[in-house]
């Protein structure tokens, strides 16, 4: 089969199809793969059917594999269930605040570089589609004013933040509980060392430093509006198969919202980041 490559957005995303299983566990695919992630910040293998084995190796050629707490699926550690099953996942009970916009490890000083996911089931009843939004765009996009106006603001990253979306009246136990993740103080423009500029923000983005609570929230969430925007956004329908990596350093995603009883299993591997938010 010959392999295609189509660019899926203006701004944002690139498929790939011909390419799938051992095929992929290839330094000259990995390399054209991080690439397309620089270029694009969303790569999709249509198809790919990876096995656990493959989508380990082929992470390892991309990176460094983040292992998973506590142990991933069973026989390799580096591989996460991405279910609402509680049966399949410690993590099930958490999964509705993935259906909103975020980027993963904003409590972190690294966050991860890239995250790959691959469908193993989807559910056929619908939902479950994934969104990106480019950062990257959507700051360069901004009126150089308004671009002035946010250097050096500075904005408080926290899991609670974005429990409250799905939780806004927790108890005290349920707060204790998210509070027992450290939030983190970062600049709200990542200025990345190639001299790119992405926009931290996200359900994880809680208040602005120095600025007055309503204030802030206001601002977080016009950038939040600004970013989503269809010409800076990418969504992806799953295949059964289907591998998606994307750029965690600037690249929003979201889940959209599937039943709790929902069949839906994808299994994932992330990659440890490779730069301090600056």
């Amino acid at each position: 089969m010959s392999v295609t490559v189509t660019e899926l957005t203006p701004t944002t995303g690139v498929r790939i199809t011909g390419l799938s299983g051992h095929r992929l566990v290839d330094k000259a695919v990995a390399e054209e793969c991080r690439q397309a992630l620089d270029r694009r910040g969303v790569v999709v293998y249509r198809e790919a059917d990876l096995s656990d084995s493959d989508l380990v190796a082929f992470s390892r050629l991309l990176g460094q594999v983040v292992p998973i707490p506590n142990g991933g699926v069973p026989e390799y550690p580096e591989v996460q269930a991405i279910t609402r099953d509680p049966s399949k996942s410690r993590l099930a009970a958490y999964r509705e605040a993935t259906f909103y916009w975020h980027i993963d490890g904003t409590t972190s000083e690294v966050p991860d570089k890239a995250t790959l996911l691959t469908a193993r089931r989807i559910d056929g009843g619908g939902g479950g589609d994934t969104e990106f939004a480019n950062t990257y765009a959507a700051y360069e996009a901004l009126p150089e004013a308004e671009r002035a106006e946010l250097d050096g603001v500075r904005v408080v990253h926290s899991f609670a933040a974005s429990q409250l979306h799905v939780t806004p009246n927790p108890t005290p136990k349920e707060r204790a509980a998210w509070d027992r993740n450290p939030a983190r103080e970062h600049p709200l423009v990542w200025t990345h060392q190639d001299g790119r500029r992405s926009l931290l923000i996200g359900t994880t983005a809680g208040e602005i430093v120095g600025m007055e609570q309503e204030a802030g929230r206001a601002l977080l969430d016009r950038l939040l509006q600004w970013t989503a925007q269809p010409r800076f956004t990418l969504r992806h329908q799953w295949h059964q198969g289907d591998l998606v990596i994307w750029d965690n350093t600037g690249m929003l995603h979201r889940a959209l919202p599937y039943e709790q009883n929902s069949s839906r299993l994808m299994h994932r591997t992330s990659l440890a980041g490779e730069e301090a938010i600056a």
